[in-house]
């Protein structure tokens, strides 16, 4: 095609799709009717794969209270800093990580709305694949205690189960929509 049939046939698509948008314009739009699709068919599939969980991720907390803000902050620092010296010698990557997590004072109110005290929290956060590691580190972490715990799964484990469930998903779809092509 040359570059002056292809300006033609594109002047003639403008000119076109010009006029149905003026006719579009006049025609009020109870009149317009859609047309339902017919002949049409929907196909759907889905792919489950049961993985078992190989991440664990382990939070340990403490609290303190006291008169003065800076003082509930040192104790907790203390506490928090004590625990990572004694986890941090077995942290591995990938097998156990370990990381602060979070870290809050408040103030506390009597009844007459006037700040009585403070208190704080801190949280130190193990995680990762070597379960045993894991929870032997946090038994020597002495001035914490376990404040939760989460298995779950890692984003290597999780591309590749998910990659699975989706080829298990396509192959389904694939055989579904053989079987209905051949039904017709």
């Amino acid at each position: 095609m040359t570059t002056r049939t292809t300006r033609t046939v594109a002047m003639g698509l403008l000119l076109g799709l010009g006029a149905a948008l003026a006719h579009a314009q006049t025609t009020p739009i109870s009149a317009m009717t859609i047309a339902p699709p017919q002949n049409v068919l929907q196909l759907s599939a889905t792919g489950q794969v049961e993985v078992q969980q190989d991440l664990l991720t382990l939070s340990l907390t403490t609290s303190r209270e006291g008169a003065d803000a800076a003082g509930v902050q040192a104790e907790l620092r203390k506490a928090l800093d004590a625990a990572l010296a004694q986890v941090k010698t077995t942290a591995q990557p990938g097998q156990m990580d370990v990381r602060t997590g979070d870290f809050s004072i408040h103030p506390r109110y009597n009844r007459d709305g006037k700040i009585s005290g403070w208190q704080g929290r801190a949280e130190l956060v193990l995680e990762g694949r070597d379960f045993a590691r894991i929870t032997q580190a946090a038994a020597r972490a002495s001035s914490l205690t376990i404040g939760n715990i989460a298995f779950g799964l890692s984003r290597e484990q999780r591309a590749r189960v998910e990659g699975e469930a989706q080829a298990l998903a396509i192959e389904r779809f694939k055989a579904k929509a053989a079987e209905i092509a051949k039904a017709f």
